[in-house]
């Protein structure tokens, strides 16, 4: 099937090299536009081919010589950019409709840098459309400005995008190495170390060649295992400066990346110390033997180190590129005297060097040196503990992240391949030298065995050797006794020496590297604020040369120390550290089964990532127990202070993952337990609207839910869904956000609504889940309710029957100068931008000063002085309850106040509980609750109940009995006998009056003119209605009175709420007695449950 046959097709003649599959689209221009008014044929499209004639199947094609291009985009994942490159709009023209596969849609296509962060430096950000963009109805009169659509279709992005453009630019001419110069020769000098040639012998020579062969491949095991973990984080997404912080950081949160990074950086630092200090070591073993000292050796090492530090720096400071090329010729130096080892072991051997244990490869040498022979002292683990730090290093490409080409790849690759290579080279040397010397040799030529003397069985006196008086007396040659055995053996000596050398200048030179472009990273998220100072890079690299110059200060202070055998377990302790967490970091991102976590590095496996992090914890303890005590504590303390700061980052790490994990199991797992009284606790949803333009209404109800219960801040947008839904999506995390920075422990829930009423009760049916369902409404008194309208009324008293009928308790809070402080937010907002247009002002005169000088500024002076600026006043505070600096008459200074008074800590008073009818216990649980809060605590309980006058003593003893049961401590109980006796008249008078302009009044009126009335006025009170609940609201009136009588002086009110009948009691009726029961009163919280117990005294 064919999309069109016509000859006017727009073909291109000419073949692209730059495409990697071709969509062409609708030509546009004016003259298209007229050709296609005069024939009335369809639009013509070049034949894209979605289908072919014989099979139903998608198919691109290509132009002319794009196969090989496309080919490449399915290796590489990147674009080629080019002016002819594919894009996902492309226009030709200036006109709205941009094109996708040759139609009309502003849709787009998949395209990489839709999926960019911002300030990306492999590329420009590009916005896609919003869904809005593509789902809203398209507007048809659109001026668009000429070329935007153009811009927009080559990619060019947001005007927002231009400094990472510009970034990227600027360090295109950046040095970027491969995987072989990068990670690969890296990671070989690093693992490589002085050890190989110094201790490796000695190793073999006490856990002989079968356990020697154990404790390389355990190490390696160890490595093995980490690299792989490395690998897959490595290839889960891009990758930054930073190394093994980066990689942990961004998979188990700032908490563990930044206490891990700190010390790991520190631990390259030192490192460097360790390196220089065994070359100086080495060099002046050299100068010894030459009688060439300086000092003394302490200070010579100390000369030599200072020296060496200051030449690897210079070679660091002068760019990546540099110190890239000193590596390379390091790892030559290196391979060239592992090399000459193994061609020293072939060469026939003279009367010195067998005197001193080298006999060549020998089957009785072998044989005997397989097993193990420790001397007094040592063991299995104490040996593994002096290998393992020879086989670290594995890092040392990750460390350098940021200067790779394509980390992804070059990570796994070179860290892989160089455990591989360095863990061959190490079994060949160990397997060599132990078939090649044996354990102990006096190095006399003379010691040889005479015809007719006692052969004592070893493989030395079978080869014609008689050290046998090594068992009594110590001897200074053999694999036990002599650390240069690979010089002795070797073809050439000084070419082992060169391999020291090499050894221990290209480790201090990688850790030397490492540490600052690690360091750098960790500054640069600013999870240490007092470290900001060392995140600036400079040059095209992005250099840290603030952080050469602090690693180089550490490495001289440790040189100068000199007391490195005593840092030297710490610091291999950190770097296993390093390890143990980025095998658990694998395992975390693993376990927590987020979608986000797709390596394309797939050699690995969860527990096995586990039994890693486990394995790197034991050797910690292996190498040395106190060093791993002290490291674990030092991490412990940086996580702590990083978790008490939390920095202000969100990098998707899979501890989020694993907390939503959690949350979601747990959630489900409360679907499946019935509920249990002994386990209610209040659970509110609060009409706070916006959560800040109601703080006393929220912070009594936190005071109530903190640390026990669910608390919901819901906001109802009333009005044109598109406007509503718009308004709502823009201010949701801003809102949630306030929560969070007050430390609320509370969520923010909005719906956009036709009216109130109908988005309380979609919010009272949907919020919350499974069990974590709220099961009280908690709303402020409506203070204005005899100015508002009608239908403010009607949805106010509505949502309260709409809660009950849902089966939903009520609080309802007054408090003498309302909630609602939105009008001071708003001038408090107003003049924070004319603060800032003022200090923008300023700025702008301070410019033109500089540039043009005084004379030339006179007319901003003038403009300034018209705007009154005056000098500004110290900002102490920009909260609500520190407004100093406003006109009193600009804000209700009293409702500031009144909106804080649940933030400040209530003295020695009372909380007055009229617990008037049983609701199931909510009236009395709040309040006890209230009780145990810090700032509630020195408030005593005193109940009020109603009861017979008769009778007050029975049952004011029933009530001490029934909250001793609940285990509910009071201060007092008053049982009141008089609620029933009618309200004095001065009150009754009061009501009356309150109630007059919403009567309707029908007694008095002809019975036509009475209906007409109801039928016009039907919300008024009738005369009927009054009669029916006159002893009802006798009562509200009497209990006004009892309250200001009896808890007029009380912190808080604690009040059963009456509740309305529906059809039977109007809305103004209902909100009169509200208004007089807790009329002139201190804060009151009018309470009514569900009616279903929440309190129980079974145990």
């Amino acid at each position: 099937m064919s999309l069109n046959n016509s000859s006017n097709v727009f073909l291109d003649s000419t073949p692209s090299n730059t495409n990697r599959f071709q969509v062409n689209v609708i030509n546009e221009s004016h003259e298209s536009s007229a050709a296609m008014n005069d024939n009335a044929d369809p639009p013509h499209y070049e034949e894209t081919s979605f289908g072919d004639e014989g099979q139903n199947r998608f198919r691109i094609s290509f132009r002319p010589g794009n196969q090989e291009c496309y080919d490449n985009f399915l290796q590489t994942g990147e674009t080629a950019k080019t002016d002819a490159s594919f894009h996902a709009y492309d226009s030709h023209t200036n006109t709205y409709y941009l094109q996708t596969f040759g139609h009309n849609t502003v849709d787009a296509v998949p395209k990489i840098e839709y999926y960019r962060n911002t300030g990306s430096v492999s590329g420009p950000k590009v916005n896609r459309p919003s869904l809005l963009d593509i789902h809203e109805q398209l507007a048809k009169n659109v001026s668009v400005a000429p070329g935007s659509a153009d811009v927009v279709a080559n990619g060019e992005g947001t005007p927002g995008d231009e400094q990472a453009e510009n970034k990227g630019e600027d360090q295109a001419g950046a040095v970027k190495f491969g995987w072989v110069k990068g990670v690969l020769v890296r990671c070989m000098l690093n693992i490589w170390g002085v050890m190989l040639f110094i201790r490796l012998s000695w190793i073999v020579g006490e856990a002989g060649i079968g356990l020697g062969v154990l404790i390389i491949l355990l190490s390696t095991m160890v490595t093995s295992i980490t690299g792989l973990s490395t690998s897959a984080i490595a290839t889960n997404g891009f990758v930054r400066g930073g190394g093994a912080y980066y990689l942990i950081s961004r998979s188990l949160g700032p908490e563990f990346g930044g206490s891990i990074g700190l010390i790991f950086a520190f631990a390259n630092a030192v490192a460097v110390a360790m390196y220089v200090v065994g070359f100086a070591e080495t060099v002046v073993d050299l100068l010894k033997e030459t009688d060439s000292m300086m000092v003394d050796p302490t200070n010579d090492i100390r000369i030599i180190g200072s020296i060496t530090v200051v030449i690897l720096l210079g070679i660091s400071v002068a760019g990546m590129e540099w110190e890239a090329k000193a590596q390379v010729i390091l790892l030559i130096i290196l391979l060239i005297a592992i090399a000459n080892f193994f061609i020293g072991t072939v060469i026939p051997s003279n009367n010195e060097k067998r005197a001193r244990g080298f006999f060549n490869y020998q089957a009785s040498i072998f044989a005997e040196n397989f097993g193990p022979s420790f001397t007094k002292g040592e063991g299995f683990f104490s040996v593994f503990a002096i290998f393992f730090p020879a086989a670290t290093g594995i890092l040392a490409g990750a460390n350098i992240s940021g200067d790779l080409e394509d980390p992804q790849d070059a990570i796994p690759k070179g860290t892989m391949l160089a455990i591989f290579i360095t863990t061959v080279a190490y079994l060949g040397v160990a397997i060599c030298v132990g078939a090649c010397v044996v354990r102990d040799a006096t190095g006399s030529v003379n010691d040889t065995i005479i015809s007719g003397m006692n052969c004592n069985g070893s493989a030395a006196c079978g080869l014609g050797y008689d050290f046998s008086r090594c068992r009594h007396e110590p001897c200074q040659y053999g694999l036990m006794n002599n650390f240069q055995v690979m010089s002795m053996v070797s073809g050439f000596g000084p070419l082992i020496t060169a391999g020291i050398f090499s050894a221990t200048l290209s480790s201090a030179l990688a850790s030397l590297v490492s540490a600052p472009k690690v360091f750098q990273a960790l500054c640069k998220d600013n999870i240490y604020k007092a470290l900001q100072f060392f995140a600036k890079g400079y040059g095209k690299n992005n250099e840290p040369l603030r952080g050469y110059f602090l690693t180089f200060v550490i490495a001289m202070a440790f040189i100068l120390i000199a007391e490195l055998n005593t840092i030297a377990p710490i610091i291999s302790n950190f770097f296993l550290a390093s390890y143990a967490l980025i095998n658990f970091s694998c395992f975390h991102a693993s376990y927590a089964k987020s979608p986000g976590w797709r390596p394309a590095y797939g050699i690995y496996n969860m527990w096995v990532s586990l039994f890693g992090a486990v394995l790197c914890c034991a050797v910690m303890f292996v190498i040395n127990w106190w060093a791993a005590v002290i490291t674990y504590v030092i991490e412990f303390f940086l996580y702590i202070y990083v978790t008490y700061k939390k920095p202000d980052v969100n990098w998707g790490s899979s501890t989020q993952a694993l907390s939503y994990m959690s949350a979601l199991d747990n959630a489900l797992e409360l679907t499946t337990v019935e509920d249990h009284v002994k386990n209610f606790r209040p659970q509110c949803i609060v009409l706070t609207g916006g959560p800040m333009t109601r703080p006393a209404l929220l912070d009594i109800t936190h005071a109530f839910t903190k640390n026990s219960g669910l608390c919901i801040c819901c906001e109802v947008f009333v009005g044109p869904r598109k406007l509503c839904v718009k308004e709502m999506n823009s201010g949701m995390a801003k809102k949630q956000a306030w929560l969070i920075k007050n430390k609320i422990k509370a969520f923010y829930a909005a719906v956009a609504a036709d009216c109130f009423r109908d988005g309380v009760r979609s919010l009272l049916q949907a919020s919350g889940l499974g069990r974590m369902k709220p099961n009280t409404l908690v709303i402020g008194y409506k203070k204005n309710w005899r100015k508002a309208p009608l239908t403010e009324i009607e949805n106010y008293v509505g949502i309260i029957h709409d809660a009950f009928d849902f089966e939903i308790g009520v609080v309802i809070v007054r408090i003498s100068q309302g909630f609602d402080i939105s009008q001071v937010l708003q001038v408090q907002e107003e003049l924070e931008k004319l603060e800032q247009e003022r200090l923008a002002l300023e700025a702008t005169i301070k410019d033109n000063e500089s540039e043009e000088g005084n004379g030339g500024i006179r007319g901003l002076f003038k403009k300034a002085g018209k705007l009154n600026i005056t000098k500004p006043t110290p900002k102490k505070d920009s909260s609500i309850n520190t407004i100093q600096s406003m006109h009193v008459g600009e804000f209700n200074q009293k409702l500031v106040e009144a909106s804080t008074q649940f933030k400040k800590k209530q003295g020695k008073g009372t909380i007055d509980v009229w617990w008037l009818f049983d609701d199931g216990g909510l009236i009395l649980l709040i309040p006890y609750i209230l009780t145990l809060r810090k700032k509630w605590k020195d408030c005593k309980l005193r109940i009020y109940v109603g009861g017979k006058i008769n009778r007050i003593e029975e049952e004011k003893i029933a009530m001490a009995s029934l909250l001793s049961k609940f285990r509910i401590k009071f201060a007092d109980i008053h049982v009141i006998g008089d609620i029933n006796v009618k309200p004095n008249k001065e009150s009754w008078k009061v009501f009356e009056e309150m109630i007059e302009p919403y009567c309707l009044h029908e007694s008095c009126k002809d019975l036509t003119t009475a209906e007409k009335l109801k039928r016009e006025t039907p919300w008024k009170i009738t005369d009927a209605e009054l009669e029916a609940v006159k002893e009802k609201s006798y009562r509200q009136v009497r209990l006004n009175e009892l309250l200001q009588e009896h808890s007029r002086a009380a912190n808080l009110i604690v009040l059963s709420l009456p509740v309305a009948r529906k059809g039977s009691i109007s809305d103004w009726l209902y909100m009169a007695w509200l208004e007089i029961l807790t009329k002139n009163l201190p804060p009151v919280l009018l309470v009514r449950g569900n009616h279903k117990n929440v309190l129980t005294f079974y145990s």
